[in-house]
């Protein structure tokens, strides 16, 4: 049986996780089910739209349960490294120039499970995070972006 990936995120995406967990098992699929049992009530099945669209609706939240309850499982929490307050790792916020335009990004490194850009949070998956994991401030480090090669300096972590 091949190893379940590991799902590296902190306590408050943990706990995102299990709240989203909880939710879908106590609230959701109730609330599903309902869906169902009204659909039934429409008659013939075979021509049913509503019936087929809480099924799938169903298929999809059960999915997600299942989804969520592996990465629970297999979540290996981030915590800070003695001594490693100025090189970048898992669970840090780093703040980088562009160079040579001096644009400044800041993003926080987190696992894929919390990963959300628009909020600043990238994967530590990422191009953008494999090229900084492990740097310290002042490194100039080459990212490979989808639009091309790009220097960056890091100017801060915490």
């Amino acid at each position: 049986m091949a190893e379940e990936k590991k799902h590296y995120m902190t306590m408050e995406g943990k706990r995102k996780l299990e709240e989203e967990l909880e939710y879908l098992k106590t609230e959701r699929r109730k609330e599903v089910v309902e869906r169902i049992k009204i659909a039934r009530s429409f008659g013939d099945l075979s021509e049913n739209s509503e019936y087929d669209s809480a099924k799938e609706e169903q298929a999809f939240v059960e999915g997600r349960i299942i989804q969520l309850e592996k990465m629970i499982r297999n979540a290996v929490m981030i915590e800070e490294e003695e001594g490693s307050a100025n090189v970048v790792s898992l669970g840090k916020t780093v703040k980088f120039i562009e160079l040579p335009d001096g644009d400044e990004e800041e993003y926080t490194i987190v696992g894929s499970a919390e990963s959300d850009p628009a909020e600043g949070k990238i994967s530590n998956d990422s191009p953008m995070a494999q090229s900084l994991l492990g740097k310290a401030i002042n490194d100039k480090v080459m990212v490979n972006t989808p639009g091309g090669e790009m220097e960056i300096q890091i100017v801060d972590i915490r």
